[in-house]
This record gives C-alpha cells, structure tokens and sequence, in this order.
C-alpha cells in the first residue's frame, strides 16, 4: 500500500472546510482584504460567534492565519495552502486530459 505524502495526500478536512457557504463567504472576503471577525460579520449575514467558529475551522485546516493587530485580531488566507490544493487539482486535471485524450485517439484510430 502507499502511503501519500503531503502533496498528494487527500484533503478532506479541507474540502469539507470549503464546502460551507459561510465559510467559502469568509474566505472570499479575506481575499479582498484582511479582517477581524468582527468587521467579516458587518459586511456578512453571519453573527459573529458563528464566524469566529467558521475561522476556527478555515484556521485548523490551513487556509487563514491569524495575526494580532493592537487589541484586534485579524485574518487573512494563506496563499501557499490554496497554491498546494490548486496544484493537486491541476495535476487531478492533467490526468484526466491525458486519459481524455487517449479515449480519442483510440476512437479516432477505430473509426479509420
């Protein structure tokens, strides 16, 4: 049995994280800039004991860190996090082209 390494491994916990509609909101809001719960919670329909659990969650799993400014705490996506899971899903995609494009070469080849 192999056993995959950090690249290639699974993740799950990622992908849960990111399939909430709320938590996906929190991260495209970071996106645009860094925020405090408190200020995601002004600019979404979430309170913001529910969006500091859904930090919790996205923070557990790599995708936002957190970094104290003043007496604030603020947030913001970790871009090598999302480059690693982007590069699993381009290399899942490249696989798939491959095999794609085999089916027709192989169809193409049997309709000559």
């Amino acid at each position: 049995m192999l056993v995959p390494d950090a690249e290639t491994q699974a993740p799950v916990e990622l992908f849960a994280a990111l399939a909430d509609d709320s938590r996906w909101q929190i991260l495209v809001e970071l996106s645009r800039a860094p925020a405090s719960a408190s200020a995601l919670a002004d600019r979404l329909p979430i309170s913001r004991q529910a969006i500091a659990k859904h930090l919790r969650v996205l923070t557990d799993v790599g995708l936002v860190a957190a970094a104290k400014v003043g007496r604030e705490v603020r947030y913001e996506p970790v871009g090598a996090r999302l480059s690693q899971v982007a590069r699993q899903l381009d290399a899942i995609a490249r696989g798939w082209d491959r095999r794609l494009e085999r089916i027709k070469s192989l169809a193409e080849d049997a309709n000559r």
